[in-house]
């Protein structure tokens, strides 16, 4: 949206529509304490509304450029594969790289928050921000548009914003494929544990196993889904539920491979042999997969790819074009390792 007649948006436009005087724009934008918050996230959302944009200001050009890579949980071993990917693609780019953990989930959704973080971004020389699976980021996404500051997701979590350019895998074609291996190993009671249900890719897997499951003509039981956090306790957790069941699964397909590792260490703790008794698949392909015991049948995807990808589209954006698709999938592959065996009966048949 802009002002009347589609003329450029103004600071007058933006101070008729939040209410307030020009003056008070001006301190909004300008990250002043003195006008209370509730105003200053009143003039932020005009400025979004009317997609307003300062005619003057006074820009610090610095020395060098640098990509601002942003997430919430850095011990993940995924995250530590898409950022070397990105640390790779940045060092041959010329950019520099800023490793930056986001505002806490409760105040990042505070446009006046998001704001100040952007700016801070900015004044480091960022010219593009990558975010990885980080949780509630559209006020982030909006800050950074009107900084005009390229802005890329990689595994979206929680956003409704049409703006965003995201890079990802193939996560349903990744998922099903792994449904199809267990299938052909002869399972048909294959129970699911997976990530958060506002994580994109956490339910891009699990409709990729029930796509699989349908195709089999073997009817979904909900009392086999669980949706969770990608992390060990998460499948420490719920395999315990899932293997005291009356009936128990002969196979748990897992959102990624820390819930695999919760799994196995359950099963260890309860006497269930695997592959002989369950047969477990993971999702990511970290190294930890070719360290379990036993070692994890998982979904490879080219984590430092989408790293690499990721910052690829952040230096087109920069050059003011737009990137080749808003929204990249890498193609994934299964790694048959040695978690996943032929269902005992059809084994032993």
């Amino acid at each position: 949206m802009t002002g009347q007649r589609g003329r450029r948006a103004t600071l007058a436009d933006v101070a008729q529509m939040a209410g307030v005087s020009r003056a008070t724009v001006s301190k909004a934008l300008n990250g002043r304490n003195d006008i209370s918050l509730q105003t200053r996230e009143r003039v932020l959302a005009a400025v979004s509304e009317l997609e307003y944009r300062p005619t003057t200001t006074t820009e610090v050009v610095p020395s060098r450029r640098a990509i601002a890579v942003v997430f919430d949980v850095p011990a993940s071993p995924y995250i530590l594969g898409v950022l070397q990917g990105v640390l790779t693609a940045t060092a041959e780019s010329g950019f520099d790289l800023l490793t930056r953990l986001p505002p806490d989930r409760r105040s990042r959704t505070q446009r006046a928050v998001a704001h100040d973080w952007v700016g801070e971004q900015v004044a480091a020389g960022a010219v593009g921000i990558i975010a990885l699976t980080l949780p509630a980021p559209d006020a982030l996404i909006d800050a950074a548009s009107q900084a005009g500051l390229p802005f890329v997701m990689v595994d979206p979590v929680g956003t409704s914003d049409d703006r965003m350019v995201s890079v990802a895998s193939s996560n349903w074609a990744g998922a099903r494929t792994a449904t199809e291996h267990l299938l052909a190993l002869g399972h048909r009671r294959i129970a699911w544990i997976g990530g958060p249900e506002v994580s994109v890719a956490a339910r891009d897997r699990l409709y990729g196993y029930q796509a699989a499951l349908d195709a089999a003509g073997i009817s979904v039981d909900p009392d086999l889904i669980r949706a969770d956090q990608f992390a060990v306790a998460t499948g420490a957790a719920h395999a315990r539920d899932l293997l005291t069941l009356a009936e128990p699964p002969t196979a748990i397909m897992t959102g990624d491979d820390e819930i695999a590792v919760g799994v196995l260490a359950t099963a260890h703790a309860l006497g269930v042999r695997v592959p002989e008794d369950l047969s477990v698949t993971g999702f990511d392909d970290t190294p930890q997969a070719a360290w379990t015991t036993p070692p994890l049948t998982t979904v490879h995807q080219h984590l430092d790819g989408m790293g690499a990808m990721a910052v690829q589209t952040i230096r087109v954006m920069t050059e003011g074009r737009d990137p080749s698709s808003r929204h990249v999938e890498l193609a994934t592959s299964l790694t048959v390792r040695e978690s996943t065996a032929p269902l005992r009966d059809v084994k032993d048949s």
